[in-house]
């Protein structure tokens, strides 16, 4: 059966005790096997595989949503100095970290990063729709220190290219970026629009681009403040199929923004707390959806999936939100 409205997930999804006691590139397979195959039987329509790829036992803070990422770009040191570590416990937005994940002292380029390598392991495991997940731009310059650029514009920029160069060969059937410094910082939406588009634009042809937004999800906190309503600028600028947003969290008068959105740009709405640990109910989404519906239009939300990723939660508790997902999904669909 074919639904209008598809269900995904944002991207984590909690690690397996047995992958951080034991880790090892079998392991890690077989972690991502299993992820993948939790969503299949769940019913998803659009699989992701869990982020397991990032998986670092020596950073579990972010799960490798920074360090994987920048540490094997070239003009790039993991070295802090005490100096850049008080500058970066004076930077504004960093309180949830207390050192940065590295230094940027030269031009960034790729260096070692390999993408592709990741998106194709995934792709072997599952016969599904596969969502392919990197952190953008903005959130990338904004946690690093720079020596280099002088500008973080400059920073974001230079990241952007760097993924760019990566994501051409990236053949997923969508690639998702995620931002979730923004929200709390929306007078840089400009440049960050900018930087996350130079990544967009470098899709494959057959490879759709989705944005994910939200306050940040640490330790069950959020990270940002801020509302929807100041980013309307920047999500009617990104170059996307779709959009995929934070809403169950967030109060409900909050989704009359997104009455802006251009209908160009599909809308996935989030529907599942990933703050919260009780699971939903199928007509809790289902009640969700009808709101959604009656303030935006019938036709209007593309893809529902959880607020952020899973992987601060207990498995058992992320597996049933997955199923929760499909089910509320097919009862508003009938």
């Amino acid at each position: 059966m074919t639904h209008k409205i598809k269900t995904t997930v944002v991207g984590s999804y909690p690690v397996p005790a047995w992958l951080a006691a034991a880790p090892s590139e079998q392991a890690l397979t077989d972690a991502t096997r299993v992820v993948l195959h939790t969503q299949e039987q769940a019913g998803i329509d659009l699989v992701c595989d869990g982020e397991m790829y990032r998986f670092d036992v020596n950073h579990p803070e972010t799960n490798g949503m920074i360090e994987y990422f920048v540490r094997p770009m070239g003009g790039i040191r993991t070295e802090v100095n005490f100096s850049e570590l008080l500058d970066y416990r004076n930077q504004a937005g960093m309180g949830f970290r207390r050192r940065p994940p590295a230094v940027v002292d030269g031009p960034i380029t790729g260096g070692g990063l390999d993408l592709p390598g990741a998106c194709e392991a995934a792709k072997a495991l599952t016969a599904k729709p596969l969502k392919f997940t990197l952190t953008g731009p903005h959130m990338l310059a904004k946690t690093v220190v720079d020596q280099h650029y002088g500008d973080v514009r400059e920073v974001a920029d230079a990241i952007a290219g760097a993924l760019a160069e990566q994501v051409r060969h990236c053949h997923a059937d969508v690639v998702q970026l995620d931002e979730a410094n923004l929200p709390g910082h929306p007078d840089e939406w400009e440049w960050a629009a900018a930087s996350i588009n130079k990544v967009l634009d470098a899709l494959p042809q057959r490879t759709k681009g989705a944005v994910h937004l939200c306050f940040g999800n640490y330790g069950g906190q959020s990270i940002q403040s801020g509302s929807w309503d100041k980013l309307l600028g920047y999500l009617n600028a990104l170059h996307v199929d779709h959009i995929v947003m934070e809403n169950a969290h967030r109060p409900v008068e909050e989704l009359a923004a997104f009455k802006e959105l251009r209908a160009e740009i599909g809308m996935g709405l989030g529907v599942v707390d990933i703050k919260r640990t009780d699971i939903e109910s199928a007509d809790a989404i289902a009640r969700q959806l009808e709101r959604a519906g009656d303030l935006l239009g019938p036709d209007r939300v593309t893809y529902i999936h959880p607020d952020c990723g899973f992987w601060m939660l207990p498995r058992n508790v992320a597996d049933g939100k997955i199923r929760a997902l499909v089910a509320g999904r097919n009862l508003y669909q009938g």
